[in-house]
């Protein structure tokens, strides 16, 4: 009897062990999925990167969690065409080249805004405004010679960004470009990328898109161009949000509106700030003094997170991509906007690449 129930207790045993392996095995297999592939059946999930960012523990984290890359400063105008005749084509090669060893997409950012265009496109030798005709020329140069370069290797680009005011009485932003060439640009940088890469995804993109009033001059901004037989394929709506706003019907009613233009829509630039919506730069006030993230900090971001991509997947025959702008709290654009120097907490990771609480209700469906 003795060896008969040593004998039993072995299997026994050995029945629990197996059990046991099996179920860390699965927690193992379950903690090595990312972004990407609980959203492989709706959207790419990407990242804003630097050249910084690929190499060490961050680039393991992309690698694991997204599947398309933005550049988030490497091609806008100013860095990669800093002269009339000379471009920096470094930064950006190095993000291609990395997404193209590890099969990455890649968003393009962008080729035509207000901030960040280099001095030298707008004036001559002499220092005086250049015609309409030299400017629109300079801007077909500088977008042939970028998209080109990128031709096969990119899938989508930002063509415009932000061209429309944020002043409600005023419909496109007073910009350099809408000074010296009027409107007429914005078409001519759509058909001039277009001409480039008749294969890539072409976005008007800008921010506060969730605004009644700025919401319905980026409709007409993209429906005029849409009607006018511009190549135009989509619209990206930054994201760059808080806990106090988008509400569910103020986002679902933005992604209802561009979905009845009948392009794709994408959010470009998605992070939640962890304070109150301010869309002005300010100095920093005593109030902002505690920066700690609070565990109310954290539900209230959670839910907002939550209930953004609850949305997203609900349009998902229209949302084509979501994209964060910046990979984990370590580093934010907005720990120096609205307030300089006052550190945020918008990302989905912690400032050891963590995932947060809010990663896991953004991928519990």
């Amino acid at each position: 009897m003795n060896k008969r129930f040593f004998a039993i207790s072995i299997i026994f045993i050995s029945i629990i062990a197996a059990s046991c392996s099996s179920q860390k095995a699965s927690t193992a297999s379950s903690g090595n999925k990312g972004l990407k592939d609980y959203y492989k059946d709706f959207f790419p999930i990407g990242v804003a990167v630097a050249p910084r960012h690929l190499a060490g523990d961050e680039a393991q984290l992309i690698l694991q969690q997204f599947n398309s890359l933005t550049p988030e400063n490497a091609m806008k105008m100013g860095p990669i065409h800093p002269q009339e005749d000379r471009y920096n084509w470094r930064d950006a090669d190095s993000i291609v080249d990395f997404a193209q060893r590890h099969g990455l997409k890649v968003r393009g950012h962008n080729l035509c805004w207000h901030s960040q265009a280099p001095r030298w496109m707008f004036i001559d030798k002499e220092g005086k405004t250049v015609s309409k005709e030299v400017l629109l020329q300079r801007l077909k140069d500088h977008i042939t010679t970028v998209v080109n370069r990128y031709k096969g290797k990119l899938y989508a680009w930002d063509v415009v960004n932000e061209a429309i005011s944020d002043r409600n009485d005023e419909y496109l932003r007073n910009s350099e470009w809408l000074k010296i060439c009027g409107e007429e640009y914005i078409a001519r940088a759509f058909q001039y990328a277009h001409e480039a890469d008749p294969n890539a995804v072409l976005f008007y993109n800008d921010y506060n898109e969730i605004s009644p009033v700025k919401r319905e001059k980026i409709y007409r901004l993209v429906k005029s161009l849409k009607d006018a037989g511009v190549p135009i394929h989509g619209v990206g709506l930054q994201g760059h949000w808080a806990v106090n706003e988008p509400s569910r019907g103020q986002l679902d009613s933005t992604i209802k509106r561009f979905a009845d233009l009948g392009l794709k829509v994408q959010v470009t630039e998605l992070d939640i700030s962890v304070y109150p919506k301010e869309h002005d730069a300010r100095e920093r006030k005593s109030a902002d003094a505690d920066t700690t993230f609070t565990p109310q900090k954290e539900q209230q971001q959670l839910e907002v997170y939550k209930m953004s991509f609850g949305l997203f997947r609900k349009y998902k025959n229209v949302v084509s991509g979501v994209t964060f702008w910046n990979i984990a709290d370590r580093y934010s654009w907005l720990d120096n906007f609205p307030v300089r120097n006052r550190k945020d907490y918008p990302l989905l990771f912690d400032r050891n690449l963590k995932p947060k609480k809010a990663y896991w209700e953004v991928v519990k469906f």
